[in-house]
């Protein structure tokens, strides 16, 4: 278990001093408070670089924060560290003979799943384990949102993001329990588990963007169906990695669902839509734009028309019917399953090998052969598609970029005991 912390409670008596304290004096910068029915209080939430501080406010005599304050007066109430699964963190901590107070870890702040030590085993401090959940704040944190830099023989590869968007999660993960799943990736209290929207850059020839992410053009009802959260964007993190929109020379599709496709284009302050990269060609697969261009029943909530239509009226969009090289190092490759014409990306040079799969292989917690999405039209042709590109992925040492988990940005996959692990990569 690897813990960090999240943010810092604090349990206040009155509220206005408090708040002409850290927000007037300190000029903190206070967010929109949420209320934790179940616990009745009031968070209000205020940003201290990478972390932040929790004034709470009780919202009832008989509430654990009311109460702390009779008791103690007004401080320091507990301090939150992030975990990446809290179900899992629990379990070694319980194993370990570490008493706690939520024996079965439950709903919090922010829609994230949390569980409290008892403070007779932390030394006298409250401490709460946080798992974030869809729509959090700190789903975006230094480790899974800073740019990470690769070298694969003469290319360089950037993971960027275009942040967050939540799915069900019993869709995510198709035949698989929730049992089973919600272990891995533990959904928010409607169903959705978190997942990133994780680009790349590859640099040798030209410039190349592999998918954009969801785009900033859909709707405040589409927002919150889905959770999405940019607080960091695709533009965010370009620029971090020393990119504009301007630099980008190719845009490679994986395919043309939205959370995909949607950062292909931009509306204008004059209402339409054109081309994000000015510069760039956009290379689609000619079976995936027929789908997408002639959609059904099964598939028409993925595909919107403002992602890649205006790239045809623009004349920046080439179809490919095979799989080609794009540029020295990089080729596409269809496999299929999720979309009838899904292609992933393979690139190799310098004697190195990597690969972006997209939605063949969507996280880390997808490894297993059973364990792929109800999303997909063709399954059957994604279990064998996904064997095949993991045992080369081991047998070539591949290192694998996933495009939508919330942790892990690249991996190595080794097989350990009969099973298959994921091996971190950090970048530079």
């Amino acid at each position: 278990m690897k813990a960090v912390l999240d943010h810092i409670g604090i349990a206040v008596s009155d509220l206005p001093a408090a708040l002409a304290f850290y927000r007037d004096a300190l000029g903190l910068e206070v967010e929109a408070p949420e209320e934790v029915a179940s616990q009745r209080v009031r968070a209000h939430f205020l940003a201290v670089g990478g972390s932040s501080l929790e004034l709470l406010e009780a919202t009832a005599a008989d509430s654990p924060i009311a109460k702390y304050v009779e008791k103690r007066g007004p401080g320091l109430h507990h301090i939150p560290l992030r975990v990446d699964n809290v179900h899992q963190a629990v379990d070694q901590l319980r194993s370990r003979g570490i008493r706690m107070i939520d024996e079965t870890p439950r709903p919090g702040a922010e829609g994230s799943t949390i569980a409290f030590i008892h403070p007779s085993a932390t030394h006298g401090v409250l401490v709460e384990l946080k798992q974030a959940g869809v729509g959090a704040r700190h789903m975006v944190v230094p480790t899974m949102s800073r740019v990470q830099r690769f070298t694969i023989g003469d290319l360089e590869l950037m993971s960027v993001d275009d942040g967050f968007f939540g799915l069900d999660g019993g869709a995510m993960f198709g035949i698989v329990p929730k049992t089973l799943w919600s272990k891995k990736e533990p959904p928010d209290e409607r169903n959705r588990i978190t997942l990133a929207m994780r680009p790349l850059v590859v640099r040798g020839a030209r410039t190349m963007l592999i998918d954009a992410g969801i785009g900033d053009k859909e709707n405040d009802k589409f927002n919150d169906i889905y959770g999405v959260n940019r607080r960091r964007t695709l533009d965010h993190t370009l620029a971090e990695a020393g990119l504009s929109a301007e630099d980008i020379d190719v845009v490679v599709a994986t395919h043309l669902h939205f959370d995909h496709a949607g950062g292909f284009t931009v509306r204008g302050a004059d209402g339409r839509v054109r081309p994000r990269f000015p510069r760039a060609q956009y290379i689609v697969r000619r079976g995936e734009f027929e789908d997408a261009t002639h959609p059904h029943a099964r598939n028409r909530g993925s595909y919107f028309a403002d992602n890649y239509i205006p790239l045809v009226d623009a004349g920046v969009l080439q179809m490919v019917d095979e799989d080609v090289t794009i540029m020295p190092g990089v080729k596409v490759r269809r496999t299929g399953g999720h979309t009838m014409h899904h292609q992933m990306i393979a690139i190799e040079s310098g004697g190195k090998t990597a690969a972006f799969p997209a939605d063949l292989l969507p996280t880390a917690s997808h490894l297993g052969d059973a364990w792929i999405m109800g999303f997909d039209l063709h399954p059957v042709d994604t279990l064998a598609a996904k064997q095949r590109f993991l045992a080369d992925a081991v047998a070539r040492n591949t290192l694998v970029f996933f495009e939508h988990d919330r942790q892990v940005a690249a991996a190595y996959i080794r097989e350990q005991n009969g099973a298959r692990v994921v091996e971190p990569a950090m970048g530079a």
